[in-house]
């Protein structure tokens, strides 16, 4: 069945949502026009929708399906679990051993703390740079997206121009108090200089730096060393919490994207692959900042709670996902990475249509130019380039494949160079049909 078709069950099922919820959806990046597609399973690198149509999954949940839909391992963890108890006003063993796992693993943490998601994670490492500097600004990379919280929303969005040495602090949701854009500082990506000049201008009141290694809305493209670098040296000179923010680079390998950077954070926030697939979010870091949460001291500096947190079903299932990939299955898995973004990028130019792929590890992202892609600006689709993605999706979709609307994709461990290959042939055709009809929509 090729997408869309108003008699198929995906678009009479949104009609139902559409009566009950705002736009018929509650998560707005898995919206598309004129009707999402409803899954009804998936198994391993393949999802299947309520229409009986089968694809190849790149996207896996916006990367947090390490090991892809259904795994055996994680489902029979979780099922023994299951008959154990879902959640308890109680702690249990499960979160003690995924928070073992993570110190081990991540030199940056001497104590994690866990949330619902990667956003409460990046809204509680705020909260505690806050208390422990007791200052209120924060900064940030224009661009990067650090989930659905106002002040790292600020400038997540921004207009040209192209190469702006100090781009504006734009609000991303309508009503957004002037007192938030206020207490943000906005930086460009990838430039150091004229990051290094914008935060030694607001260091004296900045308690956190807080910066992905590798920001899919800034292009997938990883951030330089040189830029890395100056953040971690501000941020240490002038007593600024530096807050990596690893939620979806996590996967890029067993100590993270930071240790690839030599980088020691005062704090990182994590998500999607520490949950096996289920609602996680976590932050950790050093020992004296971590303390602000400490119930017992006298005065907790940051309070923190959640009726969910540390839950012994994302605890169970996050250790299985975790523990299963040693030193040599990460190495392996990049490896596949690597083979892919090279077989994308050999696809997109045998086609004759400018493209190319970005990303690390086992992340790519497809962009509708061949321009250099070094920050935000550069890599912000124009309107064109817009057309030519939102084409290029659509028939990978009835290709048998799952990209993100932007072209973000992420690979899962039962992946092999088969559909990767096959991936890539769609793309070099879906390619070729554009420049075959460049105004279709």
């Amino acid at each position: 069945m090729a997408y869309p078709d108003p008699a198929s069950n995906s678009a009479k099922l949104y009609e139902r949502a559409r009566a009950v919820m705002p736009g018929g959806n509650s998560r707005l990046t898995i919206f598309q026009s004129p009707y999402p597609i409803y899954a009804e399973r998936g198994a391993g690198c393949r999802v299947y929708d309520v229409d009986g149509v089968e694809r190849v999954d790149f996207v896996n949940n916006y990367t947090s399906l390490l090991h892809g839909h259904a795994d055996p391992g994680i489902m029979a963890a979780v099922t023994a679990q299951l008959a154990r108890g879902t959640c308890f006003s109680f702690p249990t063993e499960l979160e003690i051993g995924l928070a073992e796992l993570l110190c081990e693993r991540v030199p940056a943490l001497d104590t994690v703390r866990f949330t619902n998601s990667g956003s409460e994670a990046v809204m509680v490492a705020v909260k505690a740079a806050r208390a422990y500097t007791n200052r209120a600004k924060i900064a940030k990379v224009e661009g990067a997206y650090h989930g659905s919280y106002d002040y790292v929303e600020v400038s997540l969005e921004t207009p040209p121009p192209a190469g702006s040495e100090a781009p504006p602090r734009v609000a991303y949701s309508r009503g957004t108090p002037q007192g938030v854009l206020d207490d943000v500082v906005v930086i460009p990506f990838n430039d150091p200089a004229a990051a290094s000049r914008i935060l030694l201008e607001h260091a004296r009141e900045l308690a956190a730096i807080i910066f992905d290694p590798l920001p899919n809305r800034a292009g997938l493209i990883p951030a330089s060393r040189e830029f890395v670098d100056v953040l971690a040296r501000i941020a240490r000179d002038h007593g600024i919490v530096l807050i990596c923010d690893e939620v979806i680079t996590f996967r890029l390998g067993m100590h993270g994207a930071q240790h690839e950077f030599g980088l020691t954070p005062d704090l990182t926030t994590l998500g999607k692959v520490i949950g096996g697939g289920f609602p996680i979010g976590a932050v950790g870091g050093k020992r004296d900042v971590m303390a602000v949460f400490d119930p017992t001291l006298p005065k907790t500096a940051a309070p923190h709670g959640g009726t969910f947190n540390a839950n012994p079903i994302s605890m169970i299932a996050g250790l299985t996902a975790i523990e299963a990939m040693t030193s040599e299955r990460f190495a392996a898995f990049n490896e596949l990475g690597a083979y892919a973004r090279k077989t994308l990028q050999r696809a997109m130019a045998d086609s004759g249509v400018p493209a190319q792929v970005t990303g690390a590890g086992t992340l790519f992202r497809l962009h509708a130019t061949d321009r250099a892609l070094t920050d935000y600006q550069s890599s912000n689709p124009r309107p064109d380039e817009k057309r030519q993605m939102a084409f290029l999706t659509r028939y990978l979709l009835n290709a048998g494949f799952v990209v993100s609307p932007t072209g973000l994709g992420a690979l899962s461990t039962p992946m092999t160079t088969r559909e990767i290959d096959a991936f890539a042939s769609a793309v070099h055709d879906g390619l070729r049909a554009w420049s075959r009809n460049p105004t279709a929509s």
